[in-house]
């Protein structure tokens, strides 16, 4: 075969195989090189996701913040991750003292989640945790901010002597504190020898308490004697006041001012009208 009619053979090749690949709807460009090169075609979805956590803590207390999120260049459409999926997470605070984050920057697991915890110092204050997520895949990159506003506050304190009896010892048991009649939390109580104590405490923080006395109490009913208060008794209670919240004397102020210029206008009214009558005269 001579050189011509080769080129002319390989050119209707090449033209067959253009008109195949168009009646399938696909061009050369578009065919995977192979089943894990397709796989590899980023997602077009967005960055989405929340942080939660509890919304109030106590002066100094710790608390863990979950991060989900998913989304992005780092997800296939089948969902598969085939980036980079992180996060960075920062405070911010009126007073930083003894607040901090950590840790503050990793990546999120295959199930699109990441745990960071939150250190509060001694002041009474909001703290704002700020999350941003990024999504990476080669030169594409989304992210996303998530945030959560955290009330620190000075607690309520409860404390209470719990001592065991002289002739057995009693493994850890759960009390329970209720305010008001109502269950607000669960202390567990370790194991007690014969004859041992346990200083229990439970910090109820809170954003406020309405005005008037508040009753805080425990009951050791559940260990049949085993263990007693340092009173003697299975109950304990402790009342707390809570003042009424400062009158707002704003709207007093304002409406007194505007007293106050409107009694000076009527006043220069007379005088100039006065004054007036005088000219004529």
């Amino acid at each position: 075969m001579s050189p011509r009619s080769t080129r002319a053979l390989l050119a209707g090749v090449l033209v067959a195989a253009v008109l195949l690949l168009a009646t399938v709807g696909l061009s050369p460009g578009s065919i995977p090189s192979s089943p894990a090169q397709a796989a590899l075609v980023p997602a077009t979805r967005a960055v989405g996701g929340n942080l939660t956590g509890p919304t109030i803590l106590s002066i100094g207390e710790n608390a863990t913040f979950s991060i989900n999120a998913s989304g992005g260049p780092a997800f296939n459409a089948n969902g598969t991750k085939v980036g980079n999926f992180t996060y960075f997470a920062s405070v911010a605070a009126s007073n930083l003292s003894g607040v901090s984050i950590s840790p503050a920057k990793g990546n999120l697991t295959g199930n699109r989640s990441a745990r960071t915890s939150l250190d509060v110092g001694p002041n009474a204050e909001s703290v704002v945790i700020t999350v941003m997520v990024s999504s990476v895949y080669q030169k594409q990159n989304q992210s996303i901010n998530l945030s959560a506003t955290v009330a620190v506050v000075v607690p309520y304190v409860v404390t209470a002597e719990i001592i065991n009896g002289p002739s057995a010892t009693v493994l850890s048991f759960p009390v329970v504190i209720d305010l008001d009649s109502n269950p607000i939390g669960t202390v567990t109580v370790p194991t007690l020898i014969p004859g041992a104590s346990y200083n229990l405490t439970f910090r109820y923080p809170t954003l406020g308490l309405s005005s008037g006395d508040h009753t805080f109490s425990i009951s050791l009913a559940n260990e049949h004697g085993l263990v007693h208060f340092a009173n003697g008794q299975t109950s304990y209670s402790t009342t707390v006041y809570v003042a009424p919240g400062a009158t707002n004397y704003t709207v007093w102020y304002v409406t007194g001012a505007v007293a106050f210029l409107g009694v000076l206008f009527i006043f220069a009214t007379r005088v100039a009208a006065r004054r007036r009558g005088a000219l004529r005269k």
